[in-house]
């Protein structure tokens, strides 16, 4: 955007100013004259270098001599692009979490993690997963697995102490939607449209038991929609509450934001792990 700017400025002052106009034909004219004693010297180079290199030597120095702004312009672009492309990339970066990364460390949440254990909450009954509003946002929930015990171990550690920071600090009552996903069922998830998910089997977390959508229990019943300001309060409490125990938030995705989500990410687990965007 930078370059078309001055770009358009260059033009705009050439087309309404007469003696820039005119003072940019003497600067076109000097380099003109500087160009020809430059190829001139360059001839002389050349059959110079003629007696040594041969013929075809020449020719490709005469190529590139009678080219050299087309040549020049097209190395400038190769040059461009990258670096555009490189700015981009540091300006969005992809929705990956890094293990790496060092993050502020919270003394109590840590206690946790190392600490004792903590207990799954008892099932919930299936009757509350009944209802339109959750079928019409999850598909296919009712045959949902909501097993904790088939969760990863470090996985369910840390998603229990997620739901004990919403309950404690924030009066949330945070209930587990899905957690393990048979790669048929994911498979058959697919099927119904990018909008549900645009992961197949064995690419997504859910598969490996390190993934979970979660929603909340109030007063009685499942809050799933976006749409209530209850639910999505709740939802970014739930996203700060997953990134301080290492977990991966699928809110901040760029792409199809699932805010019930969260997973653990291990590198080399799935089959596609490049290039994907989230892994719902």
């Amino acid at each position: 955007m930078f370059l078309y700017l001055l770009a358009a400025c260059a033009l705009a002052l050439l087309l309404l100013v007469p003696g820039a106009r005119a003072a940019t034909w003497r600067g076109l004219a000097r380099g003109h004259s500087r160009l020809r004693s430059w190829q001139w010297r360059q001839a002389q180079v050349a059959q110079s270098l003629s007696h040594k290199a041969g013929a075809r030597g020449v020719h490709w120095l005469g190529f590139v001599r009678r080219h050299a702004w087309p040549i020049g312009l097209a190395l400038l672009v190769l040059l461009l692009v990258p670096a555009a492309l490189g700015l981009l990339r540091l300006r969005l970066p992809a929705d990956t979490y890094d293990h790496r990364l060092e993050r502020p460390r919270d003394e109590r949440i840590a206690a946790l993690l190392m600490g004792e254990q903590l207990v799954p909450p008892p099932t919930l009954p299936p009757e509350l997963f009944l209802q339109r509003e959750l079928e019409q946002a999850r598909p296919l929930v009712r045959s949902a697995n909501r097993e904790w015990a088939l969760l990863d171990a470090e996985f369910r550690q840390r998603l229990l102490v997620v739901f004990q920071i919403l309950k404690e600090r924030h009066g949330y009552e945070a209930v587990l939607i899905e957690g393990y996903r048979s790669p048929e069922r994911q498979a058959a998830l697919q099927a119904l449209g990018p909008q549900v998910t645009q992961a197949g089997a064995f690419e997504s977390y859910h598969q490996h038991g390190l993934a979970a959508d979660v929603a909340f229990l109030r007063e009685g019943r499942i809050v799933i929609s976006e749409r209530e300001p209850y639910a999505m309060q709740g939802y970014q409490m739930l996203g700060a509450a997953a990134e301080s125990v290492g977990l991966t938030w699928g809110g901040g995705w760029r792409s199809l934001k699932d805010y019930g989500h969260v997973e653990l990410r291990r590198p080399g687990v799935l089959r596609r792990e490049a290039g994907h965007a989230h892994t719902h």
